[in-house]
């Protein structure tokens, strides 16, 4: 075989051969980073803890920083600063103690990933094994082992109430009302206690970063990343580095759901790079690592109860929630506080207790997770409900239409709720479920059934995040549009292009946005989470697309002597109304126009700017949980489905799934359709196989041979998405966001339709077949 050409080339101090890529290829697998960086490179591996808890007596580094090829070993010891986005209560490497199998304890880089891997067998840790936490409830018992006894140093927002002396990294109230009189007098009253199990991401992609430091402390890298911004932000912080030294550069993503929003694995490149003389630095998880190492959904325990009158209308709603954070609950609390604004569901009751604990234990790191602990609360809260509806002796359908919240009403925290279409969205999929008629199994050992269930969710972010935009127009016309919102499949990049031909008035195929998301160059985005880049990304490119399209007829006005409110802009013409002149935008949107006789020329190259940031989200009184406006809005929706449960095996088969959402306006309708379709696989996914098997701490099923994700054969035949469309006051054209929503609901709903089909509730995720056929054996429905 032939043998490449090589050139010697000198490249940050090192000699690297520069290879011909076309004839690399054709040898070993080629990594594009590999013909970015070539031998510079370095590969970074970590050494692990075995131990859920345990004291770090001592860490022996000497024999791994020997071996030949060994560039960099790091320990806790060389970075002693906290990092976290909401609570700073991690390191990036530990340093006194480890609090979750998998935690990083030192870190290696080598020339190759396998020397790499050998160093880390070279270093020797000496630990001191502590009780652990392996029960939230229990964990936040008083006396149970303290896994921060410095909790109540660490900086927090505002927002995050930590409880010191504790496992109570967030404690979130609402008080309204008086529920136990309320539960004294009601008619009907329904409690049960309902357990969600910790779940995987599981992304195509894993995790992987690159990171480089140059001779004057720039850093830059390159990551997998849903928050490019926040990631500067916070990868800064934990290393006491200025925001400006610090590039992150965020090509598009092979999957996220959440697990690559925040920071997770980030910051270890980066500060095994600080001590690398130069060289890039990459690190990439493997999939066992990815399933237990890096962000999971949280576990919830949650105690629900319930009360109505003797017509079904609710009076007093309680739920406790314990959040199994995790050995860290950096991103965690904020989700135990969207729990807790929206812990009622979308129901409205005049009495409402809510207690959302945020608790650490000795599991893996609970983060960000499609749904944003959505499709946990909805878990009991939706379940709860149609027990209550069935000891009522009211149809469930009738029981949601009848205690749904609804325009003007307040909401649990005292906000009062904005137009919601979220009746309709009930109707809808009642109406297209045949609701009310049983329908004869397709088998004599099936049982049939049917099931419902409503939803909402909110944007779960700082009252202060904020979007921007930048539009530039080139001399063929074409626009481009920059922003640091990032495409992970949604299809916000399409939308955004929408929103900016529209805004404008050119043509959809003359609008491209441009990635990579760099925060060098692309303008400010909070983070790519909570389904909020329609409504807030949305906003900052429309307002970007009409302060060019101002600039544009400005200029058109002063060379033609006209009223700018004559003057208009469709299919990339400025039309004039009153002289009926046209005149293209190519050119003049760079060049300008020249005046009469060519004295002089009026503008010159259009640039647009466009920012949005809420400034009305206030705070919440810490004990009641009650202010004016707690989020910025709510998304709603309802979810049915038809299914049978096979008698023999308990298998489901679910012959039809519908779901409707009220996304205010839908700028692209064939999209938002994919959302609903979509996120309905996903819960499916999450209701029926998924969980994270965790024993003393330690996950039993770290790779797709025994942790279960749905594929196209669990996916049922007919899958309808129905748009409703109550539009949102500060939404472009009306519309908000619906990435998450469509699997919030699915747990819920399948349980429900279970239920219905054997008579028997199986409550609790994931509602495989196996504990759909013993609970039906438990219960004589088999024998």
């Amino acid at each position: 075989m032939a043998t490449a050409q090589t050139k010697e080339t000198t490249y940050i101090g090192v000699s690297k051969p520069r290879v011909d890529v076309r004839e690399k290829v054709t040898g070993a697998a080629v990594y594009t980073d590999d013909i970015q960086f070539g031998a510079a490179l370095l590969h970074a591996r970590v050494k692990r803890s075995p131990h859920p808890h345990a004291l770090i007596k001592k860490v022996d580094i000497s024999k791994a920083k020997e071996l030949p090829g060994v560039r960099v070993v790091v320990t806790g010891q060389d970075f002693p600063y906290f990092t976290g986005l909401y609570l700073k209560d991690r390191n990036i490497f530990a340093r006194d103690r480890v609090r979750f199998v998998g935690e990083a304890v030192a870190g290696v880089a080598a020339i190759t990933e396998e020397i790499a891997e050998q160093a880390l067998d070279l270093i020797e840790v000496e630990y001191e094994v502590l009780p652990g936490v392996f029960d939230a409830v229990k964990g936040a018992e008083p006396g149970a082992p303290l896994l921060h006894p410095n909790l109540g140093d660490y900086e927090v927002p505002n927002f995050i109430f930590p409880v010191p002396d504790s496992n109570i990294a967030n404690h979130f109230k609402v008080r309204k009302g008086d529920v136990e009189t309320a539960f004294a007098e009601a008619a009907t009253v329904v409690e049960h206690t309902f357990k969600v199990p910790h779940v995987q991401h599981v992304p195509i992609e894993p995790h992987i970063a690159i990171a480089q430091v140059d001779g004057d402390g720039n850093v830059t890298l390159w990551a997998s990343s849903q928050s490019p911004f926040a990631q500067r932000n916070l990868i800064a912080k934990s290393l006491n580095i200025p925001e400006s030294k610090v590039r992150v550069i965020a090509p598009l993503i092979g999957g996220g759901f959440g697990c690559k929003a925040g920071v997770t694995m980030e910051t270890i490149p980066v500060a095994i790079a600080m001590k690398a003389g130069g060289h890039p630095v990459k690190f990439r998880l493997t999939r066992e690592e990815e399933f237990y190492t890096n962000f999971v959904r949280q576990g919830l325990t949650a105690k629900v109860k319930v009360a109505c009158d003797k017509n079904g209308k609710l009076t007093a709603i309680q739920n406790q929630m314990w959040w199994d954070g995790g050995g860290y609950t950096d991103y965690g609390v904020n989700i135990t506080r969207a729990g807790g604004y929206s812990g009622t569901g979308p129901f409205n009751a005049p009495n409402i207790w809510v207690d959302s604990m945020c608790i650490y234990t000795n599991h893996p790191v609970g983060g960000a997770y499609r749904g944003f602990g959505m499709s946990e609360v909805h878990t009991g809260i939706v379940q709860v409900m149609s027990m209550l509806a069935e000891k009522a002796g009211v149809d469930f359908v009738d029981f949601l239409k009848m205690n749904v919240i609804q325009e003007g009403e307040k909401v649990l925290t005292g906000m009062t709720m904005h137009k919601t279409g979220i009746k309709d969205c009930i109707e809808k999929v009642a109406k297209e479920i045949n609701w009310g008629v049983k329908d004869a199994p397709t088998a004599p050992n099936r049982k049939r059934g049917k099931g419902i269930a409503v939803m909402w969710k909110a944007p779960a972010m700082p009252p202060n995040a904020g979007s921007s935009a930048l539009i530039k127009l080139n001399e063929d016309a074409s626009v481009t549009v920059m922003v640091g919102g990032q495409e992970i499949g949604q299809g916000t990049f399409t939308a955004m292009a929408q929103i900016a031909a529209e805004a404008m008035g050119v043509p959809f195929e003359s609008v491209k946005v441009k990635g990579p998301i760099d925060t060098q160059y692309s303008p400010y985005e909070w983070q790519t989470v909570a389904s909020r880049l329609t409504w807030s990304m949305g906003n900052a490119v429309r307002n970007a697309a009409m302060d060019a399209r101002h600039k544009i007829l400005e200029v058109v006005a002063e060379a033609w002597g006209e009223d700018i409110e004559n003057l208009d802009i469709k299919e990339g013409y400025v039309i004039s109304y009153a002289s009926e002149e046209s005149i293209s935008l190519k050119d003049i949107v760079v060049y300008g126009i020249p005046r009469e006789g060519y004295n002089g020329w009026v503008g010159g190259p259009i640039v647009g700017s466009g920012s949005f940031m809420p400034s009305y989200v206030t705070g919440l009184d810490k004990e009641t949980g009650q202010g004016d406006r707690a989020v910025v809005h709510y998304t709603t929706g309802a979810q049915a489905v038809d299914l049978e449960v096979d008698l023999d095996t308990g298998q489901l088969y679910i012959h039809r799934a519908v779901s409707a959402f009220d996304v205010g306006k839908a700028i692209n309708p064939d999209l938002v359709r994919c959302q609903i379709e979509g996120g309905f696989v996903q819960g499916m996914s999450s209701a029926i196989f998924e969980e994270m098997r965790l024993v003393e701490g330690v996950m039993q099923n770290p790779s797709f041979v025994d942790y279960r994700i749905a594929t196209t054969m669990d996916v049922p035949a007919k899958i309808d998405a129905y748009i409703v469309e109550a539009a949102q006051d500060d939404g472009p054209w009306g519309a908000r966001g619906v990435g998450e929503h469509p699997m919030v609901p699915t747990i819920p709903c399948l349980a429900n339709a279970i239920y219905d089909a054997i008579g028997v509730r199986v409550p609790n995720p994931p509602l495989s077949a196996e504990k759909v056929y013993l609970t039906m054996l438990d219960n004589g429905v088999v024998k």
